[in-house]
């Protein structure tokens, strides 16, 4: 059994009466226990960072110095803190050391950003400019998926900006923000970062907490309603990057062969639990059958297994109750008719205990099929014919997501056409899951409110000021 790591509360490791346990997917067994936050100890975890944020806010340069050092001693621990989110996540080792990497990219890009101060009058009447000003204190709520890269999704810009934060891990992946929060003690001033951990009566305690000034969520559409309900009687400001069921439309033009692997790990990658991937394709009739061989070829050659065996690309589902959502998906889709060109059932590895899914094409299905319209987030892409280019748009476009989508096309121009008519906040060609620090990101419709990332990012954390000085 792993050590329960602690909690990290105004700079100082913080144990709790009760733990919950966490699952190795690989093995669907526990292997480590997490601790519970009190709602004392929130209390005193957004305590903490409302009297760090006085102090923080004020020194720009001291910010900017701080998240370097931070970055620095992430990757000074990516092997460890790698280990231990392939244990609890699931996701190849590779992968989960380079998470941590982009986590420190994250915290480098928003050190050396800019945050101006906008001239907007400056003549003999007065000077008048607008300074962008942090909001307070944050509170930050992640997912099991990309646990620390989405985590520093939102502590880069929040503490760029002068915020400071509270931030609790999805309970199915607790320990690897828990241990960040561990290293950072001795590199931010106490109360800057709190790491506490728990279910989701904790996360309803922090979304309606008096002193959370900004809620940053990342999870389902569901939950993300909870949120934004909670926030509503204390005005928070809120970023929700919610669900996503991206189309990827092949037009007539493009070759199969050209595409195909690159649309399978829009799709795959992270084992399909990813909120951008691909999680439907529109293929013409002419060119279904080339593109569902090529596609059903990768999903037959990828390794999946345990993360930690040398090799492996794919990992297990997370969590139980996703596996079986994306089983339930699948088996609907055959039940409908629907054929499995690759996969369509659970794989089993060591001792058939884990969570493991066979990665899964699917044909012979259609609009109105569940696993269509509904966002299975896991290893199986259905891959529907069209014959009416306009009428697939329209109906892509009718859904309540539009998080992102992507053309593909052998002219780039044409599909860049199509592409901007889709109602998403990211619409991509010839490629997808293309994301960068400095490329907002986020959804339309049900797939959020706000964005992510970039100096857009970033102003999602301040709030204006005018300062209006007359001569």
């Amino acid at each position: 059994m792993t050590a329960t790591p602690s909690m990290t509360i105004d700079g100082a490791a913080v144990e709790t009466a009760a733990t919950i346990g966490v699952v190795n997917p690989a093995t669907g067994a526990v292997f480590a226990q997490a601790p519970d936050c009190s709602r004392d100890q929130l209390d005193a975890a957004f305590a903490a960072a409302d009297r760090a944020f006085a102090a923080w806010r004020r020194d720009e340069d001291a910010r900017r110095t701080a998240l370097r050092a931070c970055a620095a001693a992430l990757t000074a621990r990516a092997n460890d803190i790698g280990a231990i989110l392939t244990a609890e996540q699931g996701k190849p080792l590779g992968d989960a050391v380079r998470e941590v990497y982009t986590a420190a990219a994250w915290l480098n890009y928003y050190a050396g950003l800019e945050l101006p101060r906008e001239v907007i009058q400056d003549d003999e009447r007065g000077l008048v400019e607008v300074v962008r000003r942090p909001v307070g204190v944050v509170a930050a709520i992640t997912p099991w998926n990309f646990p620390l890269t989405l985590a520093f999704w939102k502590i880069a810009p929040a503490l760029r900006a002068g915020n400071t934060v509270v931030i609790k891990p999805s309970p199915y992946t607790p320990l690897s923000t828990l241990i960040v929060g561990e290293i950072l003690r001795d590199v931010l001033p106490a109360g800057v970062v709190n790491t506490v951990s728990g279910g989701d009566e904790l996360g309803a305690w922090m979304t309606a907490h008096p002193l959370a000034r900004k809620i940053s969520f990342t999870g389902s559409v569901a939950t993300g309603k909870h949120v934004a309900a909670s926030a509503a009687p204390d005005l928070k400001r809120v970023t929700l990057e919610l669900g996503g069921n991206d189309a990827a439309i092949v037009l007539d033009d493009a070759d199969p062969a050209k595409i195909a692997e690159r649309i399978f790990w829009g799709a795959f990658t992270n084992s399909g639990q990813v909120c951008a991937a691909v999680k439907r394709v529109y293929v013409p009739e002419s060119l279904h059958d080339d593109l569902v061989e090529a596609l059903a070829a990768q999903a037959k050659a990828v390794r999946v297994g345990v993360g930690t065996d040398e090799g492996v690309q794919l990992g297990p589902v997370n969590n139980k109750p996703q596996f079986e959502r994306v089983n339930e998906l699948v088996e609907d889709a055959l039940a409908g008719g629907a054929v499995a060109v690759a996969g369509g059932q659970r794989l089993e590895v060591g001792d058939g205990g884990g969570y493991f899914y066979a990665p899964t094409i699917l044909t012979g299905v259609g609009n109105g099929s569940r696993i269509v319209d509904e966002e299975q987030f896991g290893p199986a892409l259905p891959v529907v014919t069209y014959r009416d280019l306009e009428a697939t748009v329209d109906h892509v476009n009718t859904g309540r997501f539009g998080l992102g989508g992507s053309v593909w096309s052998g002219d780039p121009d044409r599909a860049a056409d199509v592409a901007a008519r889709l109602d998403v906040g990211t619409a991509w060609v010839n490629t997808h899951l293309a994301l960068a620090p400095n490329q907002p990101f986020g959804g339309a419709k049900w797939s959020g409110i706000g964005v992510e990332n970039g100096p857009w990012g970033l102003y999602g954390f301040t709030e204006l000021q005018v300062l209006h000085r007359a001569r």
